[in-house]
């Protein structure tokens, strides 16, 4: 039960917090997201690995649809991230 409502949260929660169809929606909190991973992988949007968290969550919002056999080694590979953001609260 758990993984049918995580099935169809996680999208939706990913579209209110700006992992939209159309991309990363300026001033919301995935631009916030996307800026601190950038800043913590050297600068630039081009530092960040294809398949890290940001690459998934925008990859999961824009689609609607969550395949956790892709994104298992996204959420693995970016501890550090979710790290780097919550010390800098």
């Amino acid at each position: 039960m758990v993984f049918l409502v995580a099935l169809f949260a996680v999208p939706a929660v990913l579209q209110v917090v700006g992992f939209t169809a159309t991309g990363i929606a300026g001033g919301s909190m995935a631009a916030g997201l996307m800026s601190t991973a950038a800043i913590a992988n050297g600068g630039g949007v081009a530092s960040m690995a294809a398949g890290g968290i940001i690459a998934a969550a925008q990859s999961i919002g824009a689609t609607g649809a969550l395949a956790t056999s892709t994104y298992v080694g996204a959420a693995g590979g970016d501890a550090a991230l979710a790290g780097h953001v919550a010390s800098n609260r």
